[in-house]
């Protein structure tokens, strides 16, 4: 990055990138930054949404949002989920630190590479971190059966898979997860984290929320932000049979969520269909890289 003016000691703090505004600040002004770290849905929202969120940023800015409950409600509605099974909150990291805190006691297994919260959220508490390797040999591909065997061996009282995962992209059948959540129906807690999982096009109807509501142990979690394409908002949710949920919505602040937020919540219903043509652009693009190299999982 010689020669951009950037200072690129901001791109070595910690695991995650550095921000958009931390990198747009030490360039300064008029700087052209494109962002090839966060995946995030760059079809939407369309501009005429982007027209809308201006014309009423006044309002936004200056006005308290709804409770919590409402905004939540809502987000139901939108989605056609019971609201008693929806936590909602300022980002899924933001539900990865309450799960830590109120449903972790002692230990959590995690697939390793994955989203880096999962690892170091329980460690800064103090939890046993039982890591499972991915092998790069093997295209980082999860084997449920391998992992099952690791947890049993550990005697982890959590599991958690990311599907689909990141960094690698890999997805696991629906079935499969099913079959996987009903292995470990007497652990403390099995998480889902389906926070990319609108990106996948590998099957019409991926994700296990409806079946997590109906088990006792598990949890699924979903972030907003990366398939709407509005990362700054921070807003995420989780999916459980109402005690879970109910115990994680009680610890949230009352006005969690932020009124841009809201917004966008209440807007999701009237542009469904910019929504999924934005998928199936993403769904294109994906193709149309995995076609030019063969490493890439399509």
């Amino acid at each position: 990055m010689a020669g951009t003016g950037i200072d690129t000691s901001i791109l070595n703090k910690g695991a995650h990138s550095a921000s958009y505004f931390d990198l747009a600040r030490s360039a300064g002004e008029g700087a052209d930054i494109v962002d090839f770290c966060i995946p995030c849905n760059p079809y939407f929202p369309t501009p005429e949404m982007f027209d809308e969120l201006s014309r009423d940023l006044k309002n936004i800015l200056k006005y308290y949002p709804s409770d919590s409950m409402g905004i939540t409600k809502k987000l139901s509605s939108v989605l056609g989920l019971h609201p008693q099974t929806v936590a909602m909150a300022n980002g899924s990291t933001e539900l990865i630190t309450w799960i830590d805190h109120l449903l972790i006691k002692e230990s959590i297994a995690i697939p390793i590479p994955t989203f880096g919260r999962w690892t170091d959220q329980p460690l800064e508490t103090g939890k046993r971190v039982d890591m499972f390797p991915l092998q790069e040999r093997e295209g980082f591909r999860l084997n449920l059966d391998d992992y099952v065997r690791f947890i049993r061996e550990r005697k982890s009282r959590v599991a958690v898979i990311c599907n689909v995962n990141n960094p690698d992209g890999n997805y696991i059948p629906r079935r499969d997860v099913i079959r996987f959540m009903d292995m470990l129906g007497d652990l403390d807690l099995v998480v889902v984290d389906e926070s990319f999982i609108d990106f996948s096009d590998a099957e019409q109807y991926p994700s296990v929320g409806p079946d997590a509501v109906i088990r006792p142990n598990t949890v699924v979690l979903k972030s907003l932000g990366k398939n709407f394409g509005l990362h700054g908002i921070r807003f995420g949710y989780m999916l459980a049979n109402p005690a879970i949920a109910g115990k994680i919505g009680k610890a949230l602040p009352k006005w969690n969520l932020n009124s841009l937020a809201e917004k966008v919540v209440f807007m999701i219903q009237e542009h469904e269909d910019e929504y999924e043509d934005s998928l199936r652009l993403l769904s294109r693009d994906r193709r149309q890289m995995a076609g030019s190299w063969p490493g890439c999982p399509a």
